[in-house]
Formats: C-alpha cells, structure tokens, sequence
C-alpha cells in the first residue's frame, strides 16, 4: 500500500502529524477522522522518498514486539481499556517504527476491526502464530494471559537463536582464521622456498612440487579462485531458494559434526514449546501441529509435523504419527505417549522443550572441548604437509652432501 503524510488537529486543538500505510486518500481521511483527528493536508509520499525511508528507518526486532507483549499484558491485567493501553505504549515506546505500528492499531480497532484483525495488516512486525494466539486469547477472553505466554515464546525464540549462533561462531571463526593462515603461507612462505629450491637444481619430492604448484596458481589466478567461491556462494543461495533445495539444506545442517545436534536440539525445542503453547491456549492439535510448522523455521521438521496432522487427521494417534516422523528419541516418544494417555501432552511437551533447551546450553557451552580434538588433527595435518614439502628437498640435499663429502 501506498504511505501518506498527513497533518491535522485533535479535538483539544493539538496539531499532529505524521506517516501511515492507506489504500487512498479518503481510505486514510476517514482512518483519521475515526481516531478524532481532524485531517488538514494529506499527500502521498513519492517513491523516491518511500525507498529512502525503508532503507534508513529503524526496524521493529523481535525484542521491540517482546516488550511490547509484556506491557500489554500488564496493562490488561490491571484492568486497563486496550485503547488505552495502546495509547499508553504508543506515546512511551522508543522505537518510533513500533510507534507507527501500534498507532495503527488503535486506529484499525476504532474502525471495529478485532486486534487480531489489525496485526494481520503488519506481518513483518507480528507472524502467523503470533496473531493465531491472539485470536485465541479475543475468543476466549483471555487476551491478557495471552500476551504473556508470548513473550515469554519471543524470548526463548530469542535465546535459542542466540545459543545456535554461539555454537557456530567458534567453528567459523577458526575455519576462517585456517583458511587466512593458508593463503599468508602459499603467497608468502612457500614462494620463498621456491627461490632456494630453483638454486639447488634438485630433483624435489612430489609433495613439494604440489605446494609450489597451489601456490604458484593461488598467486596467479586468484582471481579465477575468488570467481570460484562466487559462484559457488551464488549456486548455494540459489539452491536454497527453492522449496526443495532448503529442505534439503536444513536436513544437512543438522548433520553437520558437532554443530549439527545443536541446530537439531534447538529446533526440536522450539517445536515442543510452541506447541505446548498452542494446545494450553486452545487451539485444536491438528491447528497447532499445522501453525507450528511454520514457527520451526526449518523445512525438513516443518515437514514431518505436517506429516503428524496429516496422520492424525486420518485417525491415527499422536504417539504413531510422532514415532513414524523418525526426528523423536525413545525418551521423547516415551513422554508423548504418557501425555497422550493422560491429557497432559502439553505439560509433557513443556517438558521436552526443557529438557532439549538444557541439552542445547550443555552443548554450547562444552562446543570448545568437543572441537579441539578435530582441529588439533587438522592443524597437524597441515603443519605435517608442509613441513614435508618444505624440509624433504633440504634433507635430501644434505644427505647429498653428506655422502659426496
């Protein structure tokens, strides 16, 4: 939708201004007169403008929509009106952008649109599942307790993505400083060897021949290796594009050595914990199982929960669906069939979601004990290699010596 600009006047006489999304011009006039803003000027904003303002205008994070979850719920729970407590957060909130949004839903439900309803227009600032819950908290009036339980989600949303993060950075940063070393070695190093193997006029091992090959072409086709990686980075984005290629991405991240059961724990947890939430706030299994696969932010899990509402929309129990997905443990399984026998699966889905969170913490923080033994193997490796390129001509040469003198 177009964005306007818009100046006017409140009924105590205040001018105000400011920027909204709108269909038209009288789509906006008649949003501002609802709010009680009596319109002076209304104009579009150019499409030079809108660019400059999408690119330099401060984004709403999920931390902004976290605390933005906490205050509405303790303003609704001390029993404030919603137009009020919107009110309240807008004029308080340091995000101007969040400000914008929350601006627009008091003027979205002064037109009698549902909360709900008015969210649904900001799906960059609030998903799928965010305004799902919401619409179960309008039907079943408790909007309030709502709130809450979703910014405690945001949170740990927050937190897992942090400790994924953190399990991958130590691994990046050491394959990076690797490759660094690398290329200092083949520019700078192995060329100086070169010129004193040339000196000697030795047969040199084929070892060393292979160093000073890589090196020779790393020096003078850098450019066709860095076109290389390119391309190679533009295939991968591209690959991961399409629907079957990220799953298939997803699938192999979480068997990547080490890092790979941290991705997996971490989506599993998340899986559990939305969907605790979904089925203790309401919501029908097979419309939570189907609203949280779109929260796991991995296609190939995404999968297999839709794979479970599909069998038991077929009649077939949670425990059977669950077990024949092949990405639950036996002591997982175990849990899901006490829940399910009991009517407390999301008290036992809660429970999963901590127990894989605990794993996913244990994990990172033990990352550098279960790295160092692989990149202790790899470093020697390399070191043996070029120790061997580099000093077997100059033993060969000094055992020459040796036996000529």
């Amino acid at each position: 939708m177009p964005i306007f600009e818009y100046k006017g006047r409140t009924d105590d006489g205040m001018m105000v201004s400011g920027t909204q999304e709108a269909a038209d011009l009288d789509a906006l006039g008649s949003a501002l007169i609802v709010s009680r803003i009596t319109p002076i000027e209304i104009k579009q904003k150019s499409a030079t403008a809108v660019v400059a303002l999408n690119l330099f205008e401060e984004k709403v994070t999920s931390l902004d929509v976290m605390l933005f979850s906490r205050q509405m719920y303790t303003l609704l729970k001390a029993g404030i009106p919603i137009m009020r407590a919107l009110t309240g957060i807008q004029n308080s909130v340091g995000n101007p952008k969040l400000a914008q949004v929350v601006g627009q839903l008091r003027v979205s439900l002064d037109s009698g649109r549902e909360l709900s309803v008015a969210m649904a227009e900001h799906p960059k600032v609030f998903d799928g599942f965010y305004i799902s819950m919401i619409r179960v908290g309008e039907t079943t009036g408790n909007l309030d307790n709502i709130f809450l339980r979703l910014a405690q989600h945001i949170e740990f949303e927050r937190f897992m993505r942090g400790q994924i993060k953190s399990a991958l950075q130590y691994p990046i940063f050491v394959l990076t400083a690797m490759a660094i070393a690398i290329v200092v070695i083949n520019v700078m190093v192995i060329p100086q060897f070169e010129k004193v193997f040339a000196n000697m006029h030795a047969d040199l091992p084929v070892i060393t021949k292979m160093l000073i090959a890589f090196s020779s072409f790393m020096r003078n086709y850098w450019y066709v290796l860095i076109g290389m990686l390119v391309g190679a980075g533009w295939s991968f984005k591209q690959l991961i594009s399409t629907p079957a290629g990220r799953s298939k991405w997803d699938r192999i991240k979480m068997r990547i050595p080490i890092a790979g059961k941290i991705i997996f724990k971490g989506t599993m947890a998340r899986f559990a914990r939305s969907f605790a939430l979904s089925t203790r706030s309401g919501l029908p299994i097979l419309q939570a199982l189907r609203l949280v696969a779109q929260t796991v932010e991995n296609d190939y899990i995404s999968a297999k929960i839709l794979s479970m509402s599909s069998g038991i929309e077929r009649g077939e129990t949670i425990l059977r669906t669950a077990t024949q997905t092949g990405v639950f443990n036996a002591l997982v399984l175990q849990m899901i069939a006490v829940g399910e026998e009991s009517g407390s699966l999301d008290d036992l889905m809660q429970e999963i979601a901590d127990m894989y969170q605990a794993d996913v913490e244990y994990d990172v923080k033990t990352l550098g004990a279960q790295i160092e033994p692989i990149l202790i193997i790899f470093l020697g490796v390399l070191v043996l290699i070029l120790a061997l390129g580099v000093f077997l001509p100059i033993w060969d040469m000094s055992s020459v010596m040796l036996k000529g003198g």
